[in-house]
């Protein structure tokens, strides 16, 4: 693919440094939970229209849609940046920490969005593109369902602000800093949870078989599910049933009437999605029967598996041998079992996720962690690698060629 004179390089960026430092520790300091990010979309629609861009506030609740046309092509593309935070209470100990108590930027969002910003100040400054670039500024990534995917896609995200191709970028701890990580097809996966209440009779400790106790037999569940992966998932595929919640009682010398358990289930493909749901359900009613008690399922279907387009994942690697030294560019990553509701908005539209090194994830600086911190350094690789993309793919002499 040719590209256009005067394409940009992190160096150009390096002037926004400081700017964009101080952009994201003011964010940092301010985070809010999914659909409240009220001064985050004021201070990134703000932005936009300052430097020139198209604003559309309230998509999607809170969301923010930045369009910049130059030239005359009908071609388009869209980069998505998260804005939410989590409700973590920050212990990282930094000069710009979270300001409201129990919420945090634990997941690097406030990066995300910085670097979008970025590169929105550089293009409208430069304007080497003939097309048009929607950035879209997204709520509610960290709810796990009903999200602001959803919700932006709801609103008519494609139908009003169509793309050829839309892109995300999310950081990862424990890769370099630095480092780009693609992979072609599903990347990252389907994420459902598992709300489960067993209910018994309770009793006194001394007298368990007056009771039915829901303690036991949750117990049993807990054990029974650590089969389903080993003993019903085809090795070759990948799955995970995490059981993250197991509550009941309070008292010692007494039996609770009733027990809670919260699991969290990964998977790749459709047919395993389902063969997990099957067996969880059928593992949890035919245990409680044997142990005497009933249960109620919630089983909540969560974010779908990523799966980054062949053509647009080509094109982000392309971009980013543009940018990057060879030994920072990583084609074929492994497979992740987290999730992310991207994947929503890449049902709609072609596209790829790509995955940025944050650096060392140790000493509690791994994802969701309240020590957690998005490295400035990467702030300028962002902003110079989304205007190198729209700068390539938007390249002026394209449809001459």
């Amino acid at each position: 693919m040719s590209t256009i004179k005067n394409s940009t390089e992190i160096s150009d960026l390096n002037a926004f440094d400081a700017e964009l430092r101080t952009l994201r520790h003011h964010i940092h300091e301010h985070p809010e939970l999914a659909f409240n990010e009220q001064a985050t979309a004021s201070l990134v629609a703000e932005k936009l229209k300052e430097w020139g861009y198209e604003v559309t506030t309230g998509l999607g609740k809170t969301g923010v849609v930045g369009s910049l046309r130059c030239g005359s092509s009908a071609r388009s593309i869209g980069i998505r940046a998260d804005m939410d935070a989590l409700p973590i209470l920050e212990e990282t100990g930094l000069p710009y920490a979270s300001q409201h108590n129990g919420v945090m930027h634990a997941c690097g969002h406030d990066g995300h969005t910085t670097m979008l910003l970025g590169a929105a100040k550089h293009l409208a400054q430069t304007r080497r593109f003939d097309g048009t670039v929607h950035l879209i500024f997204q709520p509610a990534e960290e709810r796990g369902f009903d999200s602001g995917a959803t919700a932006m896609l709801d609103d008519g995200l494609f139908e009003r602000f169509p793309c050829d191709y839309v892109f995300a970028i999310h950081n990862h701890p424990g890769m370099p800093q630095g480092q780009m990580l693609f992979r072609e097809g599903p990347f990252m996966a389907a994420g459902d949870r598992v709300f489960i209440k067993v209910k018994g009779v309770g009793g006194h400790a001394a007298r368990p078989h007056q009771a039915a106790d829901p303690l036991v037999a949750a117990a049993h569940i807990v054990v029974a599910l650590q089969t389903v992966v080993s003993r019903n998932v085809d090795p070759d595929e990948a799955a995970v049933v995490t059981v993250g919640r197991l509550q009941a009682g309070q008292a010692l010398n007494v039996i609770p009437d009733s027990a809670e358990i919260g699991i969290s289930v990964r998977s790749f493909s459709t047919d395993v999605r389902a063969l997990l749901k099957k067996r969880i359900i059928e593992i949890v009613q035919s245990t409680a029967i044997a142990q005497g008690v009933t249960a109620d399922i919630d089983y909540v279907e969560g974010y779908p598996v990523l799966v980054n387009d062949a053509a647009a994942n080509d094109l982000a690697i392309e971009v980013a041998r543009m940018v990057l030294p060879d030994d920072q560019v990583v084609p074929q990553t492994k497979r992740l079992m987290g999730s992310e509701d991207f994947a929503y908005m890449l049902q709609r539209c072609p596209g790829a996720l790509v995955r940025l090194g944050n650096g060392p994830a140790t000493d509690g600086r791994g994802l969701h962690n309240p020590k957690y911190d998005f490295n400035d350094n990467n702030l300028v690789i962002g902003a110079a690698y989304w205007s190198r993309l729209v700068e390539t793919y938007l390249r002026i002499d394209a449809d001459a060629t």
